[in-house]
Parts: C-alpha cells; structure tokens; sequence
C-alpha cells in the first residue's frame, strides 16, 4: 500500500504526462536569510503557484506560517535538513524536521540535503539512509539535494564528482535527485545515465540574462534530466509566474529557449 501512496505522491510533485517537474525551492531563509524575493513568501508561492510550477520547497516553519492553501494548488515538498551560513561549517547539514512532522503537514514530498566530500558526509549519509527507510515506510517520496561540496571537491561542476554524488543519492534510496548542472549537454547526459532514478538540474546563483539560465534547462532536459529544482532564477526575477511559464514551457511542452520566452515573457 505505501508503493501506491508514493506514486500518488510524486503525481503531485512531477507532471504525470511528461515525467518531468519544475520544482521552485525557497528553503534559503534559514541558510541566508530573508534575501530579494523572500520577504513576502505568501506572495511568492503564490506567484510561482500561478506560473504552473509542479512544486514548492519549503521549511516547516514557513508552511505553518500559512503560506500555501490559497489561490492555485501547488506541490509541496517539505525540506528536512540545513544549516546557516553564520554557523562553523556551513556545509555540515543536520535534520530540523522529520517525515511524520511532513505528513501531519501535508507534504506529498521530503527532501535531505546531502554534501558529498564535506567534513561531515558520514554523518550525512547515514541521515539519508534512515530518510530513506522511513519514506519507504510512509509511501513519502523523497528528493536527494545531492551536491559535491568540501575540502577534498577542487570543482563542484565536474562532471566526474557531480555523476558520483547523484549516484550516492540513487544508491540509498532518494526517489528523484536534484544536483549541479555540469556545463554541457554531453556532460550532463553522463550525470543522468550513471543515475537510475530522475536527475533534476538544480539552478545554482542567480544567471546575467534569461536566456542564458533558460538554455541551461533546456540542455539539461535533452541531457535526459528530468527537469529544474530553480530558487533564485524564479523568486528574484522580475517577474516569477512569467519566468516558471517559460520554464514550463520547455520541461513539459519542449519548446525551445526563444520560442518559450516570446510565448511567456510578455
């Protein structure tokens, strides 16, 4: 019975038709505060909800907050780890919350930031392996922020770290991954095809143009990803809900980068 609550789950989180999501994380207040586009997260999630976006990720903090069960529905995926930029090792992410808190919230998604190669990655992947099997218990989809980060990570876009990290995740149970886009098409195809479960791109500093962020997405998509997890690209852009419609447009309906902003930009 928990198989078929997690396929429902990830119906509400990835578009059932293309197999693909958007997927808008704005879990960044508690890692850097309430920057550009955080201020007023009702209204945020409510911008990206009228966008079309698959889901949103948010801490459990802000969904008692009231920021969701308004306006257009929207997934939601509740994030279970963190750590501040103020604190001693910024990369040592520890859990704040946990599956059964996600349930009585109505989460349809967990998702566990791991950093593969910091100080603390044993700590770290032992908390995403008990995730796992509690997940599995529920029928709790879980997402895997998989990212290649610490001392021993001279470059955390190489394609060669970025394939093992996602890996990792696959390996102890996330449903679907969310980690670095690593510059190509032909790079990024190597990250998917080492993964057996969806490879989302995640969408990192916020890009100079549209364009340049839209073509990232795009070649990601025909790298076989399974999509974009995008925080800053969305909420700090100028104008959110047109920005997840452009992203929409090329994750679900393949348009390409020009054709979706001339169709959604305006």
């Amino acid at each position: 019975m928990t198989e078929i609550g997690k396929r429902i789950r990830l119906d509400r989180v990835m578009n059932r038709d293309t197999g693909k999501t958007v997927i808008v994380p704005m879990d960044h207040g508690l890692t850097v505060g309430p920057i550009k586009g955080l201020q007023d997260m009702r209204s945020t999630v409510n911008l990206v909800a009228e966008g079309g976006a698959n889901a949103v990720l948010l801490h459990k903090g802000i969904i008692r907050a009231g920021c969701r069960g308004y306006g257009k529905d929207i997934g939601l995926i509740m994030h279970l780890s963190g750590s501040t930029a103020l604190g001693p090792d910024p990369n040592d992410k520890v859990l704040v919350a946990d599956v059964i808190e996600a349930i009585k919230l109505g989460a349809d998604a967990v998702s566990v930031h791991i950093n593969i190669g910091s100080k603390t990655e044993p700590a770290q992947l032992r908390v995403l392996g008990e995730v796992a099997e509690i997940c599995e218990e529920w029928g709790m989809p879980l997402v895997g922020m998989m990212y290649p980060r610490g001392e021993k990570i001279k470059d955390q876009y190489d394609v060669e770290v970025v394939k093992h990290a996602a890996r990792i995740g696959a390996e102890l149970g996330a449903d679907i991954v969310k980690t670095n886009y690593t510059g190509s098409e032909e790079a990024f195809r190597e990250v998917v095809k080492g993964c057996p479960v969806p490879v989302v791109m995640a969408g990192g500093p916020k890009t100079e143009t549209d364009e340049e962020f839209c073509q990232m997405v795009l070649d990601s998509v025909h790298a076989g990803g399974a999509g974009a997890a995008t925080g800053r690209n969305v909420f700090q852009h100028e104008s959110p809900a047109k920005m997840v419609k452009v992203l929409c447009g090329i994750v679900h309906e393949g348009l390409e980068v020009k054709t979706a902003l001339a169709k959604y930009m305006r």
